[in-house]
């Protein structure tokens, strides 16, 4: 979103409205889900080539430096067993898309707030927002029931590490791990983020 407003692909009109529901989530007024699907809303009327552009540029410039090595090595390793790999984030599609071709995972096999798109150009419609339960049903409904392992670093990622045989809490923000300790997953910190 700021990264958005900063490189002023949206309007002012928009930067206004996204800026005060953004503060309205932030004291507790604006749920998780509705801003997951608004910050996707946000960019109706552009043209999707665009912002496939404008989601390259901004994983490389703001994501990137900061995607974990041994993470990389764990899904090529699966990768190549053969292992089907599902990427979900409530983020949307276009960043996800593109930062999951850094891991060789294919858009077919990612499950992001998305809306639709019609001849080229960004609606409002709402086609999903994998966010917290609704991160279970979309991989439901893409067929996958029972994942044998669920890697998450969010509270919203509760549910769907909760459906897997296996969890793992990945640099867990604190109310993941408070929720970890209580379903005694395994926690785990990649080298460049290990608490002292």
């Amino acid at each position: 979103m700021h990264w958005t407003i900063e490189k002023g692909l949206v309007s002012r009109e928009t930067i206004d409205w996204i800026d005060a529901r953004y503060r309205g989530y932030n004291r507790g007024e604006v749920s998780e889900l509705a801003i997951c699907g608004e910050m996707v809303q946000m960019y109706q009327g552009l043209r999707e080539a665009e912002l496939r552009t404008a989601a390259k540029d901004f994983f490389a410039a703001r994501i990137e430096h900061n995607l974990f090595p041994e993470m990389l090595a764990l899904v090529e390793e699966l990768r190549g067993k053969g292992v089907e790999i599902w990427a979900v984030s409530s983020t949307n599609d276009w960043v996800i898309e593109e930062g999951m071709k850094r891991f060789g995972i294919p858009a077919e096999r990612v499950l992001a707030a998305r809306v639709e798109v019609k001849d080229g150009i960004v609606t409002d419609t709402i086609l999903d927002i994998p966010t917290d339960e609704g991160k279970v049903a979309s991989l439901q409904q893409a067929g996958v029931s029972s994942p044998d392992a669920v890697f998450g670093n969010s509270v919203h990622d509760a549910a769907m590490l909760a459906m897997a045989r296996q969890a793992f809490p990945v640099n867990p923000t604190l109310a993941l791990l408070e929720r970890s300790l209580k379903e005694r997953w395994p926690v785990y910190y990649p080298a460049s983020v290990a608490p002292a």
